[in-house]
């Protein structure tokens, strides 16, 4: 019960130190005029603050730092999941973190070309393999078990600047990608409380503890009396580093026990918690491929986009996104957990997902003629 009051206490640590210092950085972004400015790809209409993200890494790593020390202080290190591997992947994340925070706050305050941005998350993604971390196991998806390190590796950082970027370009209207991230991450942390992985459940729910009051002043801050934030490119690169991170660690066998014997693929387990922004990804890249289109240049085609062309408003297309994410979890969480084959839930979710979206399509496209109709109509 120690480890769990030691979370709690740093789950309100975070929570508190994320309330004192936002504030400070509203102050310090409306005196310095660091405004996100409106475009006609954003949603907003007025300049609002976008350093919201700059408190994360400093919070999650001095929390996490002081309440892991507390910890041996207090004799309850080590134990058997407090290894030299365990300390060799936090620093490495840490060292990732750290070139990720530096290019976000760049990016936010001045711009920072998407190369050099992806260079900079390639080399981050190279550090998990540096400290062990590679996907070795693909628990029977297609058919395919044991990888080899050659394939491991390089598949192992495609999914890291994959999930980094997922999290980034979800982050479209108020509290998505930040709500999204809290559901995840507390879903990895008690993962991480079930298998007694002390320290990784912690640093998920000190990431959940900062995003609590950011999501307050970022959906309910009234930008009029200067209390709305967005999180920025270092809010979301710091978010879809750690949760590429959990992923990872979460997906490795670790051969602890025979292959055949898991019941349920880590690998979609994990995959369930970030199938929105995963698969919408997935799906805006295709179509801009499809089309002829730089694929690396933002539009207005990921899924909140299309809710907001289907009618609704912000915070009823955060929302219904968040059912639809939740539900798509559950599905995958139970189904994968019930013996369903890995594959088929796989196909599953896929299908579901290109079903909807093709929905929605056709909705939009409805609403498009009545909107036409009626314009013509009034002339």
């Amino acid at each position: 019960m120690a480890n769990m009051y030691l979370i709690i206490a740093a789950f309100i640590t975070a929570i508190v130190l994320g309330r004192i210092i936002i504030p400070n950085i509203l102050i310090i972004s409306l005196r310095k005029r660091l405004f996100d400015a409106p475009d006609a790809r954003k949603i907003h209409k007025r300049p609002i603050p976008r350093l919201g993200g700059v408190t994360f890494f400093p919070v999650i790593l001095c929390t996490t730092c002081f309440f892991t020390a507390l910890r041996i202080l207090l004799g309850y290190l080590p134990d058997p999941q407090f290894t030299v591997t365990m300390v060799t992947e936090l620093l490495f994340l840490i060292a990732g973190l750290t070139l990720l925070y530096i290019v976000g706050i760049a990016d936010d305050l001045m711009g920072v070309r998407y190369r050099k941005k992806f260079l900079v998350q390639i080399i981050s993604a190279a550090f998990f393999p540096l400290a062990g971390l590679y996907i070795n196991n693909f628990y029977g998806l297609f058919g395919i078990y044991e990888i080899p390190a050659g394939i491991g590796i390089p598949l192992t950082m495609l999914l890291a600047v994959f999930i980094t970027n997922a999290i980034n370009l979800i982050d479209g209207i108020d509290g998505l990608a930040s709500s999204l991230s809290m559901v995840a991450l507390t879903i990895l942390g008690v993962i991480f409380i079930h298998n007694q992985q002390w320290i990784y459940a912690l640093l998920a729910f000190v990431c959940v503890g900062i995003l609590i009051p950011f999501f307050s002043y970022n959906v309910f801050g009234n930008a009029d009396r200067g209390r709305k934030i967005f999180m920025g490119d270092t809010g979301s690169l710091t978010l879809g580093y750690i949760l590429s991170f959990f992923v990872i660690k979460y997906c490795m066998y670790t051969g602890t026990i025979p292959t055949e014997e898991i019941l349920g693929s880590p690998l979609l387990v994990s995959f369930s918690v970030l199938l929105v922004p995963s698969l919408d990804v997935v799906r805006v890249v295709l179509r801009r491929a499809r089309n002829g289109k730089p694929l690396f240049l933002p539009d207005k085609t990921h899924i909140h986009h299309k809710f907001l062309d289907m009618g609704f408003s912000p915070r009823q297309a955060l929302i219904t996104i968040q059912l639809m994410s939740a539900s798509l979890c559950a599905f995958t969480l139970v189904t994968v957990h019930s013996g369903w084959n890995n594959t088929l839930v796989f196909i599953t979710d896929v299908v579901v997902w290109t079903g909807l979206n093709l929905w929605f399509d056709i909705v939009i496209k409805n609403r498009k003629i009545q909107t036409n109709n009626n314009r013509n109509k009034s002339l």
